[in-house]
Order: C-alpha cells, then sequence, then structure tokens
C-alpha cells in the first residue's frame, strides 16, 4: 500500500496538502529530480505526484529545472527544482563593533550585503543602525522589504526568548531591554528569529567550515566574549539556553583570581571571558610591559612579526585556553575543537602553547583546528537558521495551508 493510500482519517484536503509538503521537501533534500524519482524516494504514486508538482509549480513553489537523459531506451525526464525567487530572508549579525547584514534567496544563494560599524548608545540606535544595514543590503540585491519572509538575529548574551531579548551582554546598548527583539523586528517589517552568536557560527562551521561532516564537535569562540557552541549527534545543543557560557566558569588555574573573593564585575563578565577573552589579552599584555598596543590584534600582529613580550603573551594566552579545553573535553570528549572569534582565529599561533599546556593537564586531547568562516561565520548561520523557517513559512503562504 502507497503512502497516500495509508492515511486514514484525513480530508482530501489535508492529504494533497501532506502530499504537497512531502514533494517540497523531498525536492529541497535532493536539489532537482523528475517526478519518476520522486515517486520512488517518496513512496508516493505517480499520479499524486503529478498533481502535487503542478500544485506546487501553479503556486510558484517549484519551477522546470532542465531535463534528464533517458538511460538505455527511455523518454527523456523534465527535471523540478524549488524555486529559490519564491521568498528571500535576512540575516543580522549584531556584534560589539559591528553590524553585519545579508539576504538570501530559499536556496541560500547571497544577494546582497551591508556592514555598518556598531557605534549605537542607546536602544533606539541599535534597532536604527540594524535597520539601516538591512535596507542597504535589501538594496544591493535589488530586493524589497516585502519580499523578506522571515529574518534571523545572532548577537551576544544568552537568548531570553520569553522577553524577548538577550541576557549578560553588558556591551551592547538595550540588548537586554525587554522586548528589544519585538522592537527590531517592527522596525524590519518581518518575522524575526534570534540566537546566541555563537550557536550561529557553529552552525554556520558544520554547513559550510572547518566542521562539515562532523557528527560531534565544539566551537569555542574567544574574542571580546568568550563561548562555546556544542553540536551533538548532527545538532545544536542548546540545553536551557545557557549552554556553552563557559566564560563564566569559575577557574582559578586559568584566571589567577581568588573564586573567594569575586568583584560585581568578574560575577557580571565572568572569570574566563575576562582571563581569556580580547581584553583579557590586553591585560596581560601591559601587565608585561607591552604598553604601546590598543588591542589584542595588535598583540598578534607584534608577535608574528618577532616581538619576544608579544610572544609570552600569546603564550599565556594559549596556556589559558587549555584550561578551558581540558574541562570541555572531559564533560563532552567532542573530537574535534574548532577555535574561532577575534582572538580565536590566531589558531596558528595558539595552537602550540595550547597544546603542550593541555597534554600537561589531561590525557583527553581533541583535534583542534581554526574556524574556517572568520568574521563571516555569525552572519552565515544566521542566513541558514532563517531559512529553516522562512521555507516552511513561504510554503504555507503560497499553498494557502497551516505550517505542517
Amino acid at each position: 500500500m502507497r503512502k497516500d493510500e495509508a492515511v486514514m482519517g484525513t480530508t482530501p484536503q489535508l492529504m494533497r496538502a501532506l502530499n504537497q509538503r512531502t514533494v517540497y521537501d523531498s525536492l529541497q533534500r535532493l536539489g532537482s529530480a523528475s517526478r519518476a524519482e520522486l515517486a520512488r524516494r517518496t513512496g508516493l504514486s505517480k499520479p499524486t505526484i503529478s498533481l502535487a508538482v503542478a500544485d506546487l509549480e501553479r503556486a510558484g513553489m517549484v519551477r522546470p529545472a532542465g531535463q534528464k537523459p533517458p538511460a538505455g531506451l527511455g523518454r527523456t525526464s523534465l527535471l523540478y527544482e524549488p524555486d529559490p525567487t519564491a521568498g528571500y530572508v535576512l540575516g543580522l549579525d549584531i556584534g560589539r563593533r559591528w553590524i553585519r547584514s545579508a539576504i538570501a534567496d530559499l536556496s541560500g544563494e547571497l544577494l546582497g550585503r551591508a556592514d555598518l560599524p556598531q557605534n549605537a548608545e542607546s536602544t533606539t540606535e541599535l534597532v536604527e543602525l540594524a535597520s539601516q544595514a538591512s535596507a542597504r543590503a535589501r538594496t544591493s540585491a535589488g530586493i524589497s522589504a516585502q519580499a523578506i519572509a522571515g529574518a534571523f538575529v545572532g548577537g551576544p548574551g544568552v537568548p531570553d526568548r520569553p522577553s524577548r531579548r538577550f541576557r549578560y551582554a553588558p556591551n551592547l546598548p538595550g540588548w537586554s531591554e525587554p522586548g528589544m527583539l519585538d522592537q527590531l523586528a517592527e522596525a524590519l517589517g518581518c518575522p524575526l528569529d534570534s540566537d546566541n552568536d555563537v550557536a550561529c557560527a557553529t552552525v554556520a562551521e558544520a554547513a559550510h567550515g572547518a566542521a562539515i561532516g562532523a557528527a560531534n564537535f565544539v566551537y569555542l569562540w574567544i574574542g571580546s566574549g568568550v563561548g562555546l557552541g556544542i553540536w551533538i549527534d548532527g545538532r545544536l545543543y542548546r540545553g536551557h539556553g545557557s549552554a556553552g557560557e563557559v566564560g563564566f566558569m569559575p577557574l582559578a588555574a586559568t584566571t589567577g583570581t581568588d573564586n573567594s573573593r569575586l568583584s560585581a564585575i568578574e560575577r557580571r563578565e565572568g572569570l574566563v571571558e575576562r582571563a581569556v577573552g580580547a581584553d583579557g589579552v590586553l591585560r596581560s599584555a601591559r601587565a608585561l610591559g607591552l604598553r604601546e598596543v590598543a588591542s589584542a590584534k595588535d598583540v598578534f600582529a607584534l608577535a608574528r612579526a618577532g616581538t619576544q613580550v608579544a610572544l609570552d603573551v600569546v603564550e599565556l594566552e594559549g596556556k589559558r585556553i587549555a584550561h578551558v579545553v581540558a574541562a570541555v573535553v572531559a564533560v563532552l570528549d567532542p573530537g574535534l575543537l574548532v577555535l574561532g572569534g577575534a582572538v580565536g582565529r590566531n589558531a596558528d599561533q595558539l595552537t602550540a602553547p595550547l597544546s603542550d599546556e593541555l597534554a600537561r593537564l589531561t590525557p583527553l586531547r581533541p583535534r583542534i583546528v581554526g574556524a574556517h568562516l572568520g568574521d563571516d561565520a555569525v552572519l552565515l548561520g544566521a542566513v541558514a537558521a532563517a531559512l529553516d523557517t522562512a521555507r516552511q513559512r513561504v510554503f504555507a503562504d503560497r499553498m494557502g495551508t497551516p505550517l505542517l
């Protein structure tokens, strides 16, 4: 018995909608296929496939994609593919220094992009800058605001979905204000979802970067903040929302801090984040006498040039990171650790002292690689996440069905 004959207790309209969705989802996975191949893949009858394809084509959800030559003496088959122009998505990366935005079609192809310096001092200014960046990305893509089916934003902190904000993000004005994301969605004029920036980067590295094909890995992000993306059995692990907030781990060996005497700033920012984040690198450099540097980037540049004090700072940073990694691998045993973020991207300089210290701390040692996607990781992850919900929304709107 075929699948389209086996579902009992459903109305003809619901059955037709289910078949349409089955065919559309199959084409998303396959890229393109003939009606005969779709019948083999889905178990639906050829007449049911033909009806579903006709409905989808009429609604602008699929389109012809050329022809498949016959195998032997058979007939040429017409191929179909999802129509990427059925809708568009907006991805946003809102960070401490930059707001990055991109427009993609439903295939995920980037069509337009705009980056703006992030110099907001209030919630209103932050929303306005994000709206400007988005408008410029749409203009570069030639896409109207009405064509955007959904947006996704990645940003620092812990998502608080009931209150539509991010917690523990003191460096981004207004980001922790209740309803912040609703204000942003209203300014953008489209549905908006969100997640932590490290989670977005983890998704991007799994799909397009250093962790392609890895079923289990962790992404250690070290920049102005410190966070961990956890990828288990091919999926992002979020816990109750705070999974991966390793910046708050109380590691005195890593920080040189007495955990029993924490200041309010240390509790709020996190001991590990203060020690190994970009500001921690800068504090270490100045403590060792390297006072002319203005950023962690300067420290790594001097180390590359052979400046001994800078090399000492980088070695100290690698050893401190090793304490974080030792704790992570003892719990998760990921096999692969991707090192990224503005500090972590210097994996070529950090890996040796990190590995040496890790060997001293624990017999558990993952393979350590640098992230591949650099500054684009959060943005690409936001676009990928936007596609998941936008495809469902576009399908429901165009096919006149509820979200299935």
